[in-house]
């Protein structure tokens, strides 16, 4: 049968790029064709969606999905079912904490292959910046990585070294030269190998002792000597996971000066606090670790005054194995926070909380990932752009419990967690790949998905 469209999606909420207007959405061939207040014509689907908010798709640009190697870690299918699930259409992975890391060309190309095969949404694949591969910097380049990571503390993770200063140099050099992005974990290694060395040969080893071995100076001071570097040789930088005040203002500062520098922060700075982790346990750790009350606050007022560019979830789950407190105490067990699923759902609580526009939401969970990081067609509800959205009840309330969170380890300081709103649909490209009102809540896509 001969249509107009694909989709015709009425009686919505639509966020936009600087408001929110009650309008219809054509779709056409994956592509948002027509955004009004009436359309006519004729599609294969109406649908009508009962005064429901459409927001873009949001683009996590910060999770770990661990495969190839640790697929019982997470893997893409599971990850991206879940990330699916939260109204994401497109993640970034990390290049740690698989086996191998993504720092070589034969690395990057198996795990793309993996991903192309087994992701349900759209993807791209971060690059590794590591002592010793600055010469492959330029083939994973032209092989399509988004940009690079490094770290300037301990990653963590035996497969993906920390970068010292001269590593660092050399390699933002050559991040500039080829015109990418190094994203940072910005906490000094010195300061933090000092104090968890301290805290360990004292055998002072609870969650006040982990919290005092990652202090605010030690992320201040990673993120200014960063800054310095990247002004000596005008390397592009995106500060991953920042959870300070006093950090994100040596960025703004770096920013006003000219350098091309931005924030992200997570989800659980803002809606967590240390006093999760002693009440919590390790599904709380993570690094930076959480901060105080009076921190997090500081936090959520600089969201509040638009001073963050992107939010992101640094989705980084492990088996309860490694996490369990019979066998680990809070410096080795593995850090990092499980809620990929989470990030829309976490800011549009903190948007309703705090007054914060929902159009604002989109720029920091949608637009503002697409155009730092180039994605030319994507981020937005607009003529032209990817049909990536997803739709938003909020007059349905989310209880988050093992049924309805999907990653492979259900473990996470958001087990229980209520949210004011409920994901109900989201679609990739015009074709819907998780419905919450169905009982099989996703579909597969067709194989053009990440051409």
């Amino acid at each position: 049968m001969n249509t107009d469209y694909d989709v015709i999606l009425r009686n919505g909420h639509i966020v936009l790029p600087e408001s929110v207007q009650k309008q219809d959405i054509a779709i056409k061939d994956g592509k948002f064709v027509c955004i009004a207040d009436s359309i006519s014509g004729t599609a294969a689907q109406i649908e009508d969606l009962q005064e429901n908010y459409v927001f873009p798709g949001a683009i996590d640009v910060h999770v770990h999905l661990n495969e190839p190697g640790r697929t019982d870690w997470e893997g893409f299918t599971s990850g991206s079912k879940m990330l699916a699930a939260g109204g994401m259409t497109t993640f970034f992975d990390m290049p740690l904490n698989g086996i191998p890391s993504t720092t070589t060309l034969a690395a990057f190309r198996q795990k793309n292959s993996i991903a192309k095969e087994k992701s349900l949404i759209d993807y791209r694949l971060w690059g590794g910046l590591v002592p010793g591969n600055i010469d492959n910097l330029e083939v994973l380049a032209e092989a399509g990585v988004i940009g690079y990571k490094a770290f300037i503390s301990e990653s963590g993770n035996e497969e993906f070294e920390a970068a010292d200063d001269m590593t660092l140099l050399e390699g933002m050099k050559e991040i500039a030269r080829l015109g990418k992005i190094l994203a940072l974990h910005a906490e000094s290694k010195t300061i933090t190998n000092f104090l968890v060395s301290e805290k360990i040969a004292l055998n002072k080893r609870t969650a006040d002792d982990y919290f005092a071995s990652r202090p605010i100076i030690a992320e201040v001071e990673a993120v200014q000597r960063a800054l310095y570097y990247a002004e000596l040789t005008g390397c592009s930088l995106h500060f991953v996971h920042i959870s300070s005040a006093r950090a994100v203002d040596k960025i703004l500062e770096a920013k006003q000066s000219g350098i091309d520098v931005t924030v992200e922060t997570c989800p659980h700075y803002l809606l967590f606090s240390h006093q999760d982790l002693l009440t919590k346990g390790a599904v709380a750790k993570c690094a930076p670790p959480l901060r105080a009350e009076q921190e997090r606050q500081k936090l959520i007022a600089l969201l509040a005054d638009n001073k963050f560019d992107i939010v992101a979830s640094d989705h980084s789950p492990a088996p309860y194995s490694l996490k369990d407190p019979t066998h680990h105490d809070l410096f080795s067990a593995w850090g990092g926070i499980s809620g990929g699923q989470f990030t829309l759902l976490s800011m549009l609580k903190l948007a309703i909380e705090n007054q914060i526009p929902f159009y604002r939401i989109a720029k920091w969970t949608a637009s503002n990932p697409a155009q730092r990081f180039n994605l030319k067609q994507k981020g937005m509800i607009a003529a032209g752009f990817d049909a990536d959205f997803t739709i938003i009840d909020f007059e349905r309330k989310t209880i988050i419990s093992n049924d309805n969170y999907y990653a492979r380890h259900k473990q996470s300081i958001y087990m229980n967690y209520r949210f004011p709103c409920h994901v109900v649909q989201t679609f990739s490209k015009g074709k819907q790949v998780y419905n919450s009102m169905t009982s099989d809540a996703f579909l597969p896509l067709p194989d053009t998905l990440n051409n």
